[in-house]
């Protein structure tokens, strides 16, 4: 690490460490850096979150939570609130591009007894709006997009674009798919030549999806935005490339993506050349040739999409890629920074909801602030994650063939899921994903809820040496 900063470059250094919490930098305010900013809060563990953008303004886009990450809101005291902030929908349907249903999904008292919770879904920009709540202001810096970083055995640092420097024990990279910190990262490895060859590799395209969130509506005019057991539908076009979603997202707005397999090699370099990151932008060819798709809510795609304001339309790829290095001496990736995950299985922020979890928890039982004790921490954080997000990854890209694919094979596919896999089958599936509920092991556990298998928590040998030293005391 640098030790002689240029004037220029005013430096933030550290408190003093007590010897046992590590002084955490979160690169990236989104829900993964929100959730590992909460749980380090309650932790005594002190840090600081870094967002590149100037304000807070997430993508409105539905968001679910599954059985794997409520009992965290519990313990933390949230989970009426987040219930309360929830969307009320609990049914789903499919169908395809005539309007005609292929299939129902409703969420009923029977799952919540099998499983103990039913699946929430959410406006993201609400979600976010209550876990930012949760976090001392001064605590969060907004405008600090980060621009390269360095670390060596007594610490870490990031350089931000506006000059300032921070300084810590452990730097998290929660900076979504397109990472500054993990592009740090890896240069710096690629430079010493121990970076694996497929971290240098792109990101994996095989579709393209273009999203809107409509201004209020009239109610009229689309009555689903006072439909409150609607959930949502897909629409899967007949025989063509095209896949559509509609999610009412409350105070009469409807989300909406249209998705689009990729079917050659030539057409994605075309995309690749023309796409932009998520931004406003406008696109007149792929709304031109979609505009006239039947739409459950309004007559057509294009009722939605004239009710959205341009501004409020982005295009951007479903990629997927499980990076091999999550982390390297201080610095740790968390979220889609270390596995993004193809939005087919709903799984993309239970995933880093959980990787928040799990690393928090090896926070705050990583002994001392030493190099030694960080990349052991930084360690059994990938190693607890990793056969998890294995499986969520693979499940993500069967569910993608058979909800976005088009190909004859994948035709079959779909049809076998919604047509012969028996609800036995389909419930045995989802008891073995809700078996995986990592909670904070530095806070009580939530109570056991429902019938089904849960695994055991790791355990946290501080926390433990704690409570055993708090009976003691109190024996005595």
């Amino acid at each position: 690490m640098e030790n002689d900063l240029p004037q220029k470059y005013p430096s933030k250094l550290p408190p003093t460490s007590d010897g046992k919490n590590p002084h955490t930098l979160i690169a990236g305010a989104g829900l993964a850096g929100l959730l590992l900013a909460i749980l380090l809060e309650r932790a005594g563990i002190p840090y600081e979150l870094f967002e590149r953008s100037p304000e807070a303004k997430p993508l409105g886009s539905i968001i679910s939570l599954s059985a794997n990450v409520l009992p965290v809101f519990e313990q933390l005291g949230m989970y009426e609130e987040l219930k309360a902030t929830s969307l009320p929908g609990s049914t789903f349907e499919i169908l395809n591009a005539d309007l005609e249903r292929i299939s129902l999904f409703h969420t009923d008292s029977a799952e919540a007894e099998v499983i103990g919770y039913i699946r929430l879904h959410f406006s993201r920009p609400r979600l976010y709006d209550l876990l930012l709540s949760k976090i001392p202001s001064h605590k969060t810096h907004f405008s600090k997009k980060i621009l390269n970083l360095s670390q060596n055995k007594d610490g870490v640092m990031i350089r931000c674009a506006d000059g300032t420097t921070y300084h810590g024990d452990v730097l998290v990279g929660s900076d979504g798919a397109h990472s500054a910190v993990r592009q740090s990262l890896y240069k710096q490895m690629a430079d010493s030549s121990i970076l694996p060859p497929s971290d240098a590799l792109d990101l994996n395209k095989g579709y393209t999806c273009l999203v809107g969130t409509t201004s209020p509506v009239d109610a009229e005019k689309f009555p689903v935005v006072e439909d409150k057991d609607n959930g949502g539908v897909l629409v899967i076009g007949n025989n063509n490339s095209w896949v559509w979603g509609l999610h009412p997202v409350g105070d009469n707005r409807i989300a909406w993506s249209i998705i689009s397999q990729i079917a050659t090699k030539a057409k994605l370099e075309d995309l690749k050349f023309r796409n932009a990151e998520w931004g406003p932008e406008s696109h007149p060819e792929m709304i031109s040739e979609v505009r006239n798709f039947n739409s459950p809510y309004g007559k057509t795609l294009g009722d939605l999409i004239d009710a959205t304001p341009s501004e409020s339309i982005s295009r951007v790829f479903l990629e997927d890629k499980l990076f091999q290095t999550w982390h390297h001496n201080r610095t740790v990736l968390i979220g889609d920074a270390a596995h993004k995950l193809l939005p087919s299985s709903g799984q993309g922020a239970n995933n880093a909801f959980e990787d928040a979890i799990v690393l928090a928890n090896c926070l705050y039982d990583i002994g001392t602030p030493s190099l030694p004790d960080v990349k052991a921490a930084l360690k059994s954080y990938k190693d607890q994650r990793l056969p998890h997000v294995l499986e969520q990854y693979e499940a993500s890209k069967a569910s993608a063939k058979f909800l976005y694919g088009h190909t004859f094979f994948e035709r079959c596919i779909r049809h076998v899921v919604f047509n012969w896999v028996p609800k036995s089958k389909l419930s045995e599936m989802m008891q073995k994903d809700a078996a995986y509920r990592p909670q904070a092991t530095f806070l009580p556990l939530a109570p056991k809820r429902g019938k089904c298998y849960i695994e055991p928590q790791f355990p946290n040998k501080r926390y433990e040496a704690e409570q055993k030293a708090k009976q003691t005391a109190a024996a005595v």
